[in-house]
């Protein structure tokens, strides 16, 4: 099988990063209002319980599927899923995050998706490098 398809899933792709920030912070953003504007868009309205529905500014609409406090978000977007979760490292000083969706439709939307969740990754480690 080509990398990125799965069985199960189909096509999918994950981004993962080690920020120098506990999870706490990180977990304070990524659930705020400005962090869910970051990764799943602007004007997002979330509620944080499973099964609720969910609807950005684009007007995208979903459910969250799981909500699981300072460990992982994951909610349907189109077809697939789209989650964010973390895990602390070490002393507990840094965070590994890590954002993941599944089922595209071919290997082209998986490198499309790769580009954004990188430049999501990038914009949530700057905004949280300028964190108080």
């Amino acid at each position: 099988m080509p990398i990125g398809l799965t069985k199960d899933a189909g096509w999918q792709i994950g981004v993962s990063r080690t920020l120098p920030h506990p999870v706490a912070l990180v977990w304070e953003f990524v659930s705020s209002a400005e962090g869910l504007a970051l990764w799943l868009g602007p004007g997002t309205e979330l509620t944080p319980e499973r099964g609720a529905p969910y609807r950005t500014g684009q007007g995208v609409t979903g459910e969250v599927r799981g909500y699981r406090p300072r460990e992982r978000i994951r909610v349907t977007h189109g077809s697939g899923t789209v989650q964010v979760a973390m895990v602390p490292t070490g002393d507990g000083s840094r965070t590994v995050l890590r954002f993941h969706q599944d089922r595209m439709a071919d290997a082209a939307e998986r490198e499309r998706q790769r580009a954004h969740w990188k430049a999501v990754m990038d914009l949530v480690a700057a905004a949280l490098d300028r964190a108080p």
